[in-house]
Order: structure tokens, then C-alpha cells, then sequence
């Protein structure tokens, strides 16, 4: 997980814990539903950057079984 994907986690976490307190006006938890929907849209931006960004070198140890699953193929 990058730092950007864990701020964005702890960011819904907190927003969530803040939802659940019986201390939100109706207004505030409407604009709190509505951060964190937007902060769930940009953690599944971020993910979508880091499935397709180009993988230069394979994590450490996977080199050998991506090369053994390339000779099944």
C-alpha cells in the first residue's frame, strides 16, 4: 500500500468513526457522507494509477516464479 492509498484509508476511517457519533447534525453528516465519497473515489483512482503503471522490476524473490509461470504459459 502507498502513503497516498493509507492517508486516503485513515482519512474514511476517521470519517467513518465520525459518522457513527450521535453528535452530526443532519447537515453535517449529509457533507460528511459526501467526503467520503469523494475520498473513496480517489483511493480507487490511486489503485487504478497502480494497476497500470508499468512494473520495471518484479518484488524481490518473484523474479524466479514469474519466469516459471511465463515457461508454463
Amino acid at each position: 500500500m502507498t502513503d497516498r492509498l493509507r492517508d486516503l484509508t485513515e482519512q474514511l476511517e476517521r470519517a467513518a468513526d465520525r459518522l457513527r457519533s450521535t453528535e452530526l447534525t443532519p447537515d453535517d453528516a449529509a457533507a460528511l457522507v459526501d467526503e467520503c465519497a469523494r475520498l473513496a473515489a480517489e483511493a480507487g483512482a490511486e489503485l487504478d494509477r497502480q494497476v497500470r503503471a508499468p512494473v520495471v522490476e518484479p518484488p524481490p524473490g518473484q523474479g524466479e516464479l514469474l519466469r516459471s509461470q511465463a515457461e508454463l504459459l
